[in-house]
């Protein structure tokens, strides 16, 4: 949940930059697992680093995708929140179905 999260954060506001810090206080979380949120996410394409902090990447073309999963997050939050929040395999499921191949 907290990448989801995590990425919508960023994607509210792509010209802001955020540090481990700012993003652990705004989920919750200590600064060990905000610092492996920025990683996913940065080694997934979908922020970028520099200086010390992240942002979200309008430009990314896979970010497009993720246009489309904050539209439904948004209409759809309770069912979503309850399969993220289900048993481990409701979440692989659901985190599966986001899998963005990349061409090679």
């Amino acid at each position: 949940m907290g990448q989801l999260e995590a990425l919508l954060l960023l994607r509210a506001d792509p010209d802001k930059s955020w540090d481990v810090a700012q993003l652990a206080r705004r989920l919750y979380v200590n600064e060990t697992e905000a610092a492996a949120i920025f990683a996913h996410l940065v080694e997934q394409g979908f922020v970028v680093a520099a200086a010390g902090s992240t942002r979200y990447d309008p430009e990314n073309l896979q970010n497009r995708v993720i246009d489309q999963l904050a539209e439904a997050y948004a209409r759809q939050l309770i069912p979503i929140t309850n399969l993220i929040h289900a048993k481990p395999r409701g979440i692989r499921a659901f985190a599966d179905a986001f899998k963005i191949k990349r061409d090679k």
